[in-house]
């Protein structure tokens, strides 16, 4: 709204709109709005799909209905068949990633926090960091053998430098003003991890786990094409070489489950240790 005076002064009065007046109500519908979408998208893709299949717009011989991998997970699930293969990709997968999770975060905080080891090692992780880890995968079947070894040792070295660059960078980051406080007040190091390094380097330590759950399943699937006698690479690769493509179908949709439920997982665990960081996505934000 716009008044203007007799001496041409202008001046601007602005109302309160919806937002401001009734924030839990916006809240909710803003809500309610990116819920829908979220579902509503993947929907429309899957009725496309049915549709296209069902008119003969593709070849359902090589791009099986949605309807018809649907079912053909459901027989297997219940036979049974299924599941051996789906815990054996997220046995391997959990294990990787708490080894990598764990190596990386020490390795990092040591590192973010020492100038020294920084300089002495940041040039090996970093020529090491760009090599393709399924090139690596030859070595560790040489060190380890065949077996869960070589899956295991590929997924905590993927998920290593995820959280080893993250952590690094996370703590030099922290502010020097908050190094000086805990100095001031004499904190010892393990407070001044505790109290100062901890808190503010947190949430991006935890962005960086977030995006390792996504790429270790991601490299678990393509290890078990190539090395491996069962789990959900194994069976889409060896579905694929039998012409089952409803079954090849069945293993990509439960890699695509199995990765968005890991990743949400860690998501979920990161809010719950850093209450005190924005939430993504934009939630909780009107």
């Amino acid at each position: 709204m716009t008044t203007v005076l007799p001496d041409r002064a202008t001046v601007l009065v602005r109302r309160p709109g919806v937002r401001e007046l009734h924030p839990v109500g916006a809240h909710r519908r803003r809500r309610a709005l990116e819920l829908s979408l979220a579902v509503a998208v993947p929907l429309l893709l899957v009725l496309l799909w049915q549709l296209a299949a069902s008119r003969a717009w593709i070849d359902d011989r090589v791009y099986p209905a949605p309807s018809t991998i649907l079912a053909d997970g459901w027989d297997r699930a219940a036979a049974g068949e299924l599941w051996p293969d789906v815990w054996a990709t997220l046995r391997r997968v959990l294990a990787g990633y708490a080894v990598g999770t764990a190596t990386g975060y020490l390795l990092g905080l040591l590192m973010g926090s020492l100038p020294l080891v920084r300089a002495a090692l940041e040039p090996l992780l970093d020529a090491l960091y760009v090599v393709p880890k399924l090139a690596l995968l030859p070595v560790f079947l040489n060190m380890f053998g065949l077996g869960e070894g070589p899956q295991v040792a590929l997924v905590a070295a993927t998920v290593f430098f995820f959280v080893w660059i993250s952590t690094m960078s996370a703590v030099i980051a922290v502010p020097a003003g908050h190094r000086d406080a805990g100095r001031v007040f004499g904190a010892s190091p393990w407070q001044m991890f505790r109290h100062v390094l901890l808190p503010a380097s947190l949430p991006s330590v935890l962005v960086g786990a977030r995006i390792a759950a996504g790429v270790a399943v991601l490299v678990i699937v393509a290890s078990e094409q190539i090395a491996a006698a069962d789990g959900l690479g194994h069976l889409i690769f060896d579905s694929r070489a039998l012409f089952q493509n409803d079954v090849m179908f069945v293993g990509i949709v439960c890699v695509a489950v199995l990765g968005v439920l890991f990743s949400e997982l860690v998501r979920i665990a990161g809010r719950m240790l850093t209450p005190w960081a924005p939430r993504d996505r934009g939630r909780g934000q009107s």
